[in-house]
């Protein structure tokens, strides 16, 4: 039987992403960010979301980010490195919130977070890094020394779904990126039981270049292709 995870929308594709559940979002600075799989999770309603994402700010040229999540009060917590704005004078959507005590901030440095979703995808119990030691960070964490040096244990970022952009993909779920566009996409996509991509095009199984295929079909449920 041929393995087929091809799905015909971006509404089929959310449609069972429940309120409550904690969702990892591909794409930073516009490049790779799942957008039309975000605006099918805000059509659909689902709230209470705990978002696990580089940026949260929006203002990088698409207004179709995970800020459109924020913006609609369907996200509760964000776990971000980024989460100011890089137009100073704008308050974003997030901000805005944050000061008004209506959304939970996690602040995760961008490579200590690379490496808490990687160590989920991989079964691994954590990471020790140096990042933060010395600082509020490291309130709370366990802290080791390792041939003299301090570090702080940082625990896995699982998800419940993972929402990601690819380039290409095959009917088996194999994805191939576009230069920056890839960025933690791929990491992302080993990290949550569910992980759903939204493509550019989707081609028979077979045709895709071994070579070029970053993410295998073991890690995709769900491929949906945007025209």
């Amino acid at each position: 039987m041929t393995i087929d995870r091809v799905v015909v929308s971006c509404e089929e594709a959310v449609a069972d992403i429940p309120d409550g559940a904690t969702i990892l979002f591909g794409g930073v600075a516009a490049r790779g960010t799942p957008d039309h799989l975000i605006v099918a999770l805000a059509r659909k309603g689902t709230r209470d979301i705990t978002a696990i994402t580089i940026e949260c700010t929006g203002g990088w040229g698409s207004s179709d980010d995970i800020s459109l999540l924020i913006e609609t009060g369907q996200v509760k917590k964000v776990i971000t490195s980024y989460a100011v704005s890089i137009v100073l004078s704008k308050i974003n959507a997030f901000e805005r919130r944050y000061r008004e005590g209506d959304i939970e901030l996690e602040m995760v440095p961008f490579g200590t977070m690379a490496e808490r979703i990687r160590c989920a995808g991989a079964g691994l119990g954590g990471v020790y890094v140096p990042t933060g030691v010395g600082t509020l960070m490291e309130e709370g964490k366990e802290k080791r020394v390792i041939n003299g040096k301090e570090y702080l244990l940082e625990l896995p970022l699982h998800a419940d779904f993972t929402l990601i952009k690819a380039y290409k993909a095959d009917r088996m779920g194999n994805l191939t990126y576009r230069v920056s566009a890839r960025n933690m996409n791929p990491v992302m996509a080993t990290a949550a039981r569910v992980t759903i991509a939204e493509v550019e095009e989707i081609i028979e199984t077979g045709k895709l270049d071994p070579e070029t295929i970053v993410t295998p079909a073991i890690y995709v449920h769900r491929v949906v292709e945007i025209r």
